[in-house]
């Protein structure tokens, strides 16, 4: 099954590990430095695993000197926890989460890929109902502090609503399929392939989906900021790694079916299902693209819906009086927050470098 994406409650626990544990690669006697990305199962992030069998990811570690071990974590939560303690210098991550997790813990990361964006993957379901409005009243099952939340919360106020209008359930996404099919459950916001299971069912309507918000809810691969000052070369190989990657996998030629294939199959679905989450997922295969969406006004203004989110849920950390405790950067200067305490930083020159094929 492919999951993804809770937020976790970040508190002086993370900023103590991180503290205790600094993200520095690992340098072998005489040999090349050694850099750990860590992943976890999630559509947009299966190229991962296949770039490093096929050989792909040590082709562009070679290039530059240096050895990168792709890691995969069984748990999503687990994988930010780690890479906010030090146990990664690299991870796959949600702009929400790199936010409300290592950033309010204290640990300053950079976003190198802007990997894709949920066009459809989550979704805002009723049953035997088909207008958003119709929630009013109702009991609402999603995984709380979630991009499930936050998407829903987009949803209330694009149709004038708020939560008080709604009673929502904290529900485990494990849980939720089997949920939906007992009649207490009327509503849920879930995501893929949860949503395509309790979509099979004739009483399941979808009243509100991520692609009514394109570019919001972001997968990106991060870099410790600290590690990729030191070691850009790092970067430079991920990020070229990952595009060879991409232009193989969507490929309308067998090498590209049979590398998803191989995704499909490692993520715990078959080819269909796996092309089905690619047709809601989009893929920022183009370097020059995703550079640009990077650079774009209309980033800035989600990480303000972000960030005024995770405030709005006491997400900020304890104590935090405004969403401004924590500094987001982006590649034309633009800050939002504490220029004194910038943690998220967004840049471009990576792809734009992909692009010119300049890696």
């Amino acid at each position: 099954m492919l999951t993804r994406k809770q937020f976790i409650k970040t508190g002086a626990g993370a900023a103590t590990a991180a503290a205790v544990l600094p993200g520095l690669p690992v340098a072998r006697a005489g040999g090349a430095k050694k850099f750990k990305l860590a992943w976890t199962i999630y559509v947009g992030w299966m190229p991962w695993p296949w770039a490093a069998d096929k050989g792909i990811v040590k082709k562009w570690a070679d290039k530059y000197g240096i050895e990168i071990e792709v890691i995969e974590v069984a748990d999503y939560p687990t994988s930010i926890n780690q890479y906010t303690a030090g146990a990664f210098d690299a991870l796959t991550i949600t702009n929400m989460d790199t936010l409300a997790v290592p950033a309010v813990g204290g640990v300053d990361s950079t976003s190198i890929i802007t990997g894709d964006y949920s066009n459809g993957n989550d979704a805002v379901i009723l049953k035997d109902k088909t207008k958003f409005t119709d929630l009013k009243g109702q009991k609402v099952n999603l995984v709380q502090y979630s991009v499930s939340q936050y998407l829903f919360d987009r949803g209330l106020e694009k149709h004038h609503m708020s939560e008080r209008d709604v009673r929502i359930v904290n529900t485990s996404d494990a849980d939720m399929a089997a949920a939906w099919m007992t009649k207490a459950v009327t509503a849920v916001v879930t995501w893929n392939p949860i949503v395509q299971e309790i979509m099979k069912n004739a009483d399941a309507h979808e009243v509100f989906t991520s692609a009514q918000i394109p570019g919001e809810i972001l997968d990106l691969c991060i870099v410790r900021t600290d590690v990729l000052k030191a070691h850009p070369e790092f970067a430079k190989a991920l990020t070229g790694a990952w595009y060879e990657t991409l232009g193989i996998m969507l490929s309308d030629s067998a090498e590209g079916k049979a590398a998803r294939t191989a995704m499909a199959k490692l993520s715990g679905t078959d080819l269909e299902g796996f092309d089905a989450q690619l047709k809601t997922t989009h893929l920022f295969a183009d370097p020059a693209g995703a550079a640009a969406f990077t650079r774009s006004a209309q980033l800035v203004k989600t990480m303000e819906y972000v960030r005024t989110f995770l405030f709005r849920h006491g997400l900020m950390g304890q104590g935090a009086t405004s969403p401004n405790v924590v500094g987001i950067a982006f590649p034309d200067g633009k800050i939002l927050g504490d220029k004194r305490n910038v943690k998220f930083r967004y840049t471009s020159d990576f792809m734009r470098m992909a692009a010119a094929k300049k890696l």
